[in-house]
């Protein structure tokens, strides 16, 4: 996975915005998107939504052979209207929605002693169930590598201890995960009763 650098992380961020606010109002995805960035095919990509810190919706894409900047469009309008865990969002919600992007590295089976709690990700499947958990889960989580897989288990439906039968896969992947927090776009520091995000000084 290629790292990305401060003008191709705000340009997702844009379009991600963009495709917020459309699909806030019930509109299509803009066609005139910025896409002048598009590096390659996306090997998978998650948009989170946060309203005052608090989870709004999270969906994502893997492998799809879309382009990047199609994928996180994509992801941010499902994020807002087909999560179901949540109500669809509100177009009075989007001003004090802050969005978070992981781009996801290809995905590779890995050994439970390989997991490292904050770093790795999993897709745990079996047949027709798979779940999915990003890596910084277990960091806001305070989660073990043990947990985390326990909790993927139990996000696919399976039993916790599923990870330990054969017929079950494992696969892990890493992250680059950056948001509107670190890289403010006009759209979210301008927002009518959003405040400024600060600059993280994190590297």
């Amino acid at each position: 996975m290629s790292s990305l650098g401060s003008r191709e992380k705000k340009l997702l961020l844009k379009i991600a915005r963009e495709a917020l606010c459309a699909a806030a109002e019930r509109r299509e995805l803009p066609e005139n998107a910025p896409c002048e960035f598009v590096s390659g095919e996306s090997t998978g990509a998650f948009v989170t939504l946060r309203k005052r810190g608090r989870l709004r919706g999270c969906i994502g894409q893997l492998g799809t052979g879309r382009p990047l900047a199609g994928a996180v469009a994509h992801s941010a309008r499902s994020a807002a209207l087909e999560d179901p865990r949540f109500d669809p969002v509100q177009p009075e919600e989007v001003p004090d929605i802050e969005i978070e992007i992981s781009i996801l590295s290809a995905l590779e089976e890995i050994a439970p002693e390989r997991i490292e709690a904050g770093k790795h990700g999993l897709l745990v499947s079996r047949g027709g169930q798979r779940g999915l958990l990003l890596p910084q889960v277990a960091t806001e989580m305070r989660w073990s590598a043990l947990k985390l897989l326990g909790e993927t288990c139990v996000k696919a439906g399976l039993e916790r201890h599923a990870w330990r039968e054969p017929e079950t896969k494992v696969q892990g992947f890493t992250a680059e995960v950056f948001s509107e927090t670190e890289f403010p776009t006009d759209e979210s520091a301008g927002a009518p009763g959003r405040a400024t995000p600060r600059y993280s000084t994190s590297t």
